[in-house]
């Protein structure tokens, strides 16, 4: 199974490029915020578990989520690969995923991080929330959402950088461009 982190700020692309990898290579998706309101909405233990901390306004814990996405896994048997998008955000998340992963004989093989400026960032949600609709993308929720990626995701990219995982991608241009960077990046990898 070869698993794919897709990293980067909010509005750098994540979820179109994870659409286009999906059509590509016929991997397998995962989004934890997805997978939280589906077994949530499922009523599994997990899920019940899960929506008490959502309903008191807290952080669904680290432990919790890599259960959910083990479970996922468990039941994907024979998947060509996996993309994890939106996990994981910490260090703690990234070794807990390790573990998880290497206890199923599999790794992360490969971090695409999707590199954009701020300035063009902020210029992308703002238009995604004119066409959405979406009430957080606008430009103070947006600016607290850049500085937690900075503060509290962005230096994951270090971890990756040592684990000899990450690969820089270019997310400007056109999205057929900023895929065939991915799709050359992810060829690479798989090769060897």
């Amino acid at each position: 199974m070869f698993n794919i982190v897709i990293f980067g700020a909010p509005g750098s692309g994540k979820g179109t490029q994870s659409k286009m990898i999906v059509e590509r290579y016929g991997f397998d998706y995962i989004s934890t915020g997805d997978m939280l309101r589906q077994a949530i909405s499922q009523g599994s233990e997990l899920g019940r578990t899960a929506k008490e901390y959502i309903d008191r306004r807290q952080l669904v814990p680290d432990d919790l989520i890599v259960r959910l996405i083990a479970d996922f896994l468990d039941g994907k048997h024979g998947s060509k690969g996996v993309i994890f998008d939106g996990f994981p955000r910490t260090l703690k998340q990234a070794e807990a995923l390790k573990t998880m992963l290497n206890e199923r004989g599999t790794d992360i093989h490969i971090l695409l991080d999707l590199q954009v400026e701020d300035d063009e960032l902020v210029d992308r949600l703002i238009e995604r929330g004119k066409i959405s609709g979406r009430s957080d993308d606008n430009p103070e929720t947006i600016k607290a959402r850049l500085d937690v990626y900075h503060t509290q995701t962005a230096p994951l990219a270090t971890y990756y950088i040592g684990e000899g995982k990450h690969v820089a991608i270019k997310g400007i241009g056109r999205i057929e461009e900023i895929f065939e960077r991915i799709a050359e990046a992810i060829d690479r990898v798989k090769d060897r």
